[in-house]
This record gives structure tokens, sequence and C-alpha cells, in this order.
């Protein structure tokens, strides 16, 4: 999916978990020990609560479709089109909203509301979040 020249995201302590999870075939999203809420993007303060106890923690990797586009201009000389950018809400807590790309379904299959099951593709020591339509759904 990922163009070869696309820059990838620089690993901090914070996002590490984040990029790093799909080694292990795991969506990782930071959640506070105080207020048990989730947060995403990373951070090591929780946005709810403002405690400092947050660690990142495995969640199922199934959301719902909240929005999406499909763009059709060739950004980066090798870069496939058309391809599905979406927003999708976990299933564990619908506020939290990720920025990603829907793959393995032609663009007019996809739907808001649609669900959808998280899958990684590794580029160096990155595993990149993408999501597909679940089987069945």
């Amino acid at each position: 999916m990922l163009a070869n020249n696309a820059p990838l995201p620089v690993l901090t302590p914070e996002t590490e978990a984040f990029w790093t999870g799909g080694r292990e075939g795991k969506l990782m999203i930071m959640r506070c020990a105080q207020c048990t809420r989730r947060h995403h993007p990373p951070s090591p303060v929780c946005p709810h609560c403002y405690s400092e106890r947050v660690a990142p923690e495995a969640v199922s990797g199934r959301a719902k479709i909240a929005s999406f586009t499909v763009n059709h201009q060739k950004w980066l000389p090798d870069m496939k089109v058309p391809f599905v950018i979406a927003i999708v809400e976990l299933d564990e807590q619908p506020d939290i909203r990720i920025t990603t790309n829907i793959v393995n379904a032609p663009p007019e299959t996809i739907n808001i509301g649609q669900s959808v099951q998280v899958l990684f593709e590794q580029h160096d020591d990155v595993w990149l979040p993408l999501f597909q339509p679940e089987e069945g759904a």
C-alpha cells in the first residue's frame, strides 16, 4: 500500500507500541490506569483525567468506518490509485478514531458503518495498521 519512497512515522517512546505492535499482530492503544479510558494518538498523559499512569494495551482490532474518501490522485510515482482513506472507530471505545487505509476491497464496496478488522503492513521497523472489511460482514 505504501509507496516505496513515502516517509515512515518516527518512533518515539509514546508511539513505539502503536507503530510496532503489528509485529505481534496487535493493535496497541494507550490506556489510563486511573480512569481506564483509552486515548489516541498516544501521549504520556491521559487527556481525560491528566494522569501519567498510561500504558499501551492491545485492543481487538475491530472497528467501524466513520468516514472515508476514495483518492484518485497519484501523490508519489509508484503509488497505486485509487485508494481508500478512512477514519475508523474502535469497537471497544468509539471515540477512539484512527485515520487509516481500507484495503483488500474495491472502493465501491466501502460504506460508512461497515465493520472492518486491522491487518498490518511492515516497512522497516514500522508495522502500519491498515483495515479491511470483516469476513462475513
